[in-house]
């Protein structure tokens, strides 16, 4: 059963210390499975178990600004082959689209030399004046979304926590999701306080952050993704958006086929597809002893894999 082949993977994976412990579900047939494995606190001795919340890193990316926008463009509402200077004035951008943004394909150089000794406002700045490279190409990055993130908060005239508020979370009844700092947490790093934000960037922006800072918790995804398997705003989303021909992207989400996926450096994904209404979520601390990103790749997609196996 595939079921028991993802668990003993994870399970694998936990026993070579690739990740202390995981919350893992999985959705098929109308029904979610749902695995805690391992410990979500090594250092005080906690098992992983139900109602955790963890840090969802670049997961935010979806479940927020993704999301927002999807439905804008879904409703008519935004044309995203707008440029971002539409809304943006202040940035340097006049030749970038949202779609570029939302599909990672502009020529947007994301290093920022002294990123660790702006404020908040000189991040911002920084944002809106990034170098170019040579050419746009599919290159993941989370400026394109703080970039999204601070556009929505432009056509709202909002502030994007409470612009994920009104229009995601508490539609949906995700009441376990917000942005970080939250008070109880799975730690992301031994010897950091627990609901700290990881991402740099993000714990800087706070609530202004597009890319990363949203915490949350197993149930409040499977609300999410079943509301990506069912409801019409995400009936077109299973195909290619990206202007370019290096990567296949959606809007806001990975595309590997009929999967939709998304990933967050912590160690956490979400995918999902609508065609054979399968969904599934893992959620883990894989930066709590250490920080072997190019490995927790290999090792991550491993199990997306097998989850986009047939039976």
């Amino acid at each position: 059963m595939k079921w028991e082949k993802i668990l003993r993977k994870i399970e694998n994976q936990i026993e070579a210390g690739i990740y202390p412990g995981a919350s893992f579900a999985y959705y098929k047939d109308g029904e979610w499975k749902e695995s805690y494995l391992g410990l979500s606190d090594p250092e005080r001795g906690l098992k992983t178990e139900t109602g955790l919340v963890y840090d969802l890193a670049s997961v935010s990316k979806v479940v927020g600004v993704g999301t927002v926008l999807i439905f804008l463009w879904q409703q008519g509402k935004l044309d995203i082959d707008r440029p971002v200077t539409d809304f943006l004035p202040e940035c340097d951008y006049s030749d970038i689209t949202i779609r570029q943004l939302l599909t990672h394909a502009t020529d947007l150089d994301p290093f920022i030399p002294n990123r660790d000794k702006l404020s908040a406002e000189e991040l911002r700045e920084t944002m809106f004046h990034l170098n170019r490279r040579n050419q746009p190409a599919i290159l993941y990055s989370d400026v394109h979304f703080l970039l999204l993130g601070f556009l929505l908060e432009k056509i709202f005239n909002q502030d994007l926590d409470q612009i994920m508020e009104e229009q995601v979370l508490e539609p949906w009844g995700m009441t376990g999701t917000k942005f970080g700092p939250v008070e109880q947490a799975v730690p992301t790093v031994r010897g950091v306080e627990a609901g700290i934000i990881h991402d740099p960037k993000a714990r800087l922006l706070g609530k202004h952050a597009g890319s990363a800072g949203l915490f949350s918790t197993v149930k409040d995804l499977q609300i999410f993704l079943e509301h990506y398997l069912k409801d019409d705003f995400a009936a077109e989303l299973s195909r290619n958006f990206s202007p370019l021909d290096d990567k296949e992207r959606s809007l806001a989400w990975n595309l590997e086929g009929a999967w939709l996926d998304h990933t967050g450096y912590t160690g956490t994904f979400i995918m999902w597809n609508r065609e054979k209404q399968e969904a599934a979520i893992f959620l883990s601390n894989r930066t709590y002893e250490k920080d072997e990103r190019a490995q927790w790749i290999v090792d991550r997609n491993q199990v997306m894999e097998m989850i986009r196996q047939e039976e």
